[in-house]
């Protein structure tokens, strides 16, 4: 995933690798392979590669290691993916232990709602793994519409559906990837 990201932020920003390698001393034949996903790059080339991006490093690192599904590319959610943007949190209630089981869990919050009442109950903990996309049917934390929210993702054909399990809740149809910022899939303690 690192690389297909790598790949969309410098199309986005229209530079080439030749740009790239010439800012931070990388051969273009080492960038093509870290943009094809042939090689990781190390911390150190990747802290160079997104200060030639202009962009911060630690919200791309998330996806170090982490490769996309067939679903997740047909549907372009690389592109959800928040690589310079990070969760603006507005009150640290505690510190909670991270379990061993959840070993890539970036941050802890408690769900203050019944939206998924069967799965992660109002009150209960819910570890986020950031920039982690969540595959079929799996909890995730997304923004959609100015709104930050938890629901299951699902996909379809052409579409794909955040789903709540609450049946009073509406379901939400996504036509079009852009409208959707994808913060990371959650997992949830057993």
């Amino acid at each position: 995933m690192l690389g297909n990201l790598l790949l969309s932020i410098r199309e986005k920003k229209g530079l080439t690798k030749t740009n790239i390698s010439d800012a931070t001393g990388i051969n273009v034949g080492h960038l093509t392979h870290i943009e094809k996903g042939e090689r990781n790059p190390s911390q150190k080339a990747l802290k160079d590669i997104c200060r030639a991006l202009d962009i911060p490093y630690q919200p791309l690192s998330y996806t170090y290691d982490k490769a996309l599904t067939e679903e997740q590319v047909r549907f372009n959610l690389v592109d959800s993916i928040p690589y310079n943007t990070v969760p603006l949190v507005s009150n640290i209630m505690d510190m909670v232990i991270c379990p061993s089981s959840i070993p890539n869990a970036s941050i802890a919050f408690v769900m203050n709602d019944d939206s998924m009442k069967s799965s992660l109950p109002k009150g209960s903990v819910a570890f986020v793994e950031f920039n982690t996309i969540p595959l079929h049917r799996e909890l995730g934390l997304f923004k959609y519409q100015d709104t930050v929210l938890v629901r299951r993702l699902i996909y379809r054909k052409n579409k794909l559906i955040l789903k709540s399990d609450n049946l009073l809740t509406k379901d939400i149809v996504i036509e079009n990837g852009s409208q959707l910022t994808i913060i990371g899939k959650i997992h949830v303690e057993n």
